[in-house]
């Protein structure tokens, strides 16, 4: 990914994953790359980081999104992401 908003590193959580775009009127595919990080000092929140790569969009501008949860979010969507996976992996193991 080139002009990248994020800075992505060795640390970065998942880079190079596919990722899609979708809007009033178009849908794209391009990859992507997700990052869950805290504050080094005093940390007082969980952030999501979501960047797609700007070369193989059209229909957007390059840009980053980000959220910011407290713990108790965090958790919530960490144990969303477990039943999820195990969904899935009940799924394929049939």
């Amino acid at each position: 990914m080139v002009d990248r908003i994020m800075k992505v590193n060795a640390y970065t959580t998942f880079d190079l994953l596919d990722g899609e775009v979708e809007g009033h009127g178009f849908e794209e595919e391009a990859l992507a790359v997700l990052n869950v990080t805290a504050p080094r000092k005093n940390p007082d929140h969980v952030e999501l980081q979501l960047e797609m790569d700007n070369t193989d969009l059209d229909a957007v501008k390059p840009h980053a999104d980000s959220v910011t949860l407290s713990a108790v979010q965090a958790r919530e969507l960490a144990a969303e992401l477990e039943e999820y996976a195990e969904k899935v992996e009940d799924t394929q193991s049939e």
